[in-house]
């Protein structure tokens, strides 16, 4: 009996191997496919439903509304730590342009002094990541319940026994089907972006008195333009959950501007909150 070569010996190794890795690959898709389907999709999409059915006046576009509403209450405190970051880092940059005017005959001792300064204010932005990261998961099981029709009867089986069966869902909202694409919802959320952004670069010039620097004209120009051109490929529902989401951050950043400028005077006064 002839033995194998090493060449035939090698190849087998190979293919044992990539059949164990292929079988690997294999469970962990299964294990993934499960986890979205029963943990995620199938969830928002009860909850989406049963939002429709109860607190919407049967208007998806409203339930959808209601949805985004809920999910940034669930991030609520995320978010009021990204908030806290943005004061705290607000006065930072004040301090350091305080140590800048101290120091600048001397740029050695300015450099040490802002290092040593920022060594004890560590910033973390993983709240503001993780708040981004659940609403961007969110957008992505949007898409998944609106691709092949909300109204489609072969979605119906995802319902949980004890969920109600719509006859139709009404997927008009104001003069638009959320269910499809519109550049009139896809132009409200680039006008506010840009207008968001704005906002922020006249504080930011009213505070430190420069101009912005070619890469932020880029972005404020090229960031809605960009957003724009992905909403409008993309179902219009994706627009409705953008702005809502937008507009609550809003809200949040103004009810802090005036807790911090309430301390701010606070403190002036010699007075604590």
């Amino acid at each position: 009996m002839i033995s194998p070569s090493k060449d035939l010996q090698k190849f087998q190794k190979y293919a044992r191997i990539n059949s164990g890795n292929n079988l690997l690959l294999s469970i962990f898709m299964e294990i993934l496919s499960l986890i979205w389907n029963q943990y995620l999709y199938i969830p928002l999409f009860n909850l989406l439903i049963w939002l429709y059915l109860n607190y919407s006046f049967f208007n998806l576009g409203i339930a959808v509304i209601v949805l985004t509403v809920i999910l940034r209450v669930v991030l609520l405190p995320l978010t009021f730590m990204t908030e806290k970051a943005k004061m705290a880092r607000q006065q930072i940059d004040e301090k350091v342009e305080e140590i800048a005017n101290d120091f600048a005959d001397d740029p050695v001792k300015k450099k040490i002094a802002i290092r040593q300064y920022l060594k004890t204010k560590r910033i973390r932005p993983w709240a503001k990541s993780m708040s981004l990261v659940v609403q961007g998961l969110v957008l992505v099981l949007l898409y998944q319940v609106f691709v092949g029709g909300i109204n489609s009867q072969g979605k119906y089986h995802l319902l949980y026994p004890s969920m109600a069966r719509p006859d139709f869902i009404n997927t008009n909202f104001l003069w638009f089907d959320i269910g499809k694409t519109n550049l009139m919802a896809a132009s409200i959320v680039a006008a506010y972006l840009f207008a968001e952004i704005l906002i922020e670069q006249f504080e930011k010039k009213r505070q430190s008195q420069e101009n912005a620097t070619r890469r932020e004209l880029f972005y404020i120009l090229f960031f809605p333009a960009g957003s724009f051109l992905i909403l409008a490929v993309l179902p219009s529902v994706k627009s409705i959950f953008i702005l809502t989401s937008l507009i609550f951050s809003s809200i949040i950043s103004i009810i802090s501007f005036f807790i911090s400028r309430g301390k701010a005077v606070a403190a002036k006064k010699g007075l604590k909150i």
